[in-house]
């Protein structure tokens, strides 16, 4: 049995340059890997299975569809994998994708392009650490190592990253101020799209003192600096 390791991905910035005519939305961000991780066992055999905390309503053998799977029909790899979901769906964190990308790693696979066809985050996710990520997530350019601490707070809340751009879209394409230093242009979409996240903001931001940011398209808010506390997890970025 192989076991395999799929940190979280935190996007510290993000903005929307543009949107291809095959509606994918082009980004430029900055992105990081965090010490929160799924764990994946490889052994022989076929399927799926997803477990652990997050499992949610993916608990159990999955349909084919998930990107683990994809990545294995990808590679041409048939295995039987058990995954542990220690990273929220829905919240931004790439949890889906790093899973995929795991996978990838493991055979040795660096085709970006292809990856990001597999989902946006999973050719960041491949390369890992610091980088910014641009075009629809394929061009991953790695920076200068950092090392950060940062506390998350992600409601319960699934929040759909289609439908937070879609919103976006529907809104004119907001961005952020651009005196932002670490802007995140889907925040007044994933807003619009799912208010009640915004509690969850508030109460991050008064136990900080500082303003939170959302990760990616949501649900999770985060601030840089350890602020431990009930419903909070402190994290640092891995190199």
């Amino acid at each position: 049995m192989i076991e395999l390791l799929a940190p979280a991905k935190l996007t510290v910035s993000l903005r929307l340059t543009g949107v291809r005519p095959d509606g994918y939305h082009l980004i430029d961000a900055e992105m990081v890997s965090l010490d929160l991780c799924d764990r994946l066992w490889m052994s022989p055999g076929r399927g799926v299975e997803m477990r652990g905390r997050y499992a949610g309503e993916l608990a159990g053998p999955t349909d084919g569809t998930d990107l683990v799977s994809k990545a294995l029909r990808l590679i041409g790899h048939e295995a039987s994998v058990v995954v542990e979901k220690n990273i929220p769906a829905g919240a931004g964190l790439g949890g889906g994708s790093s899973d995929a990308a795991a996978i990838l790693r493991w055979a040795n696979f660096d085709d970006l392009a292809a990856a990001a066809e597999l989902g946006a985050d999973v050719a960041y996710c491949l390369v890992g650490g610091r980088a910014r990520v641009r075009g629809i997530g394929e061009i991953v350019e790695p920076l200068d190592e950092r090392r950060q601490t940062f506390t998350l707070v992600t409601p319960p809340v699934h929040c759909s990253t289609p439908v937070v751009y879609r919103v976006w879209d529907e809104l004119g394409g907001p961005t952020a101020p651009m005196d932002a230093v670490e802007p995140n242009d889907l925040t007044e979409a994933a807003l619009m799209a799912f208010p009640e996240i915004a509690r969850w903001r508030d109460e991050l931001a008064e136990a900080s003192g500082l303003t939170p940011r959302l990760a990616g398209s949501g649900s999770t808010w985060f601030v840089e600096g350890s602020f431990p506390g009930a419903g909070r997890q402190v994290v640092t970025t891995l190199s």
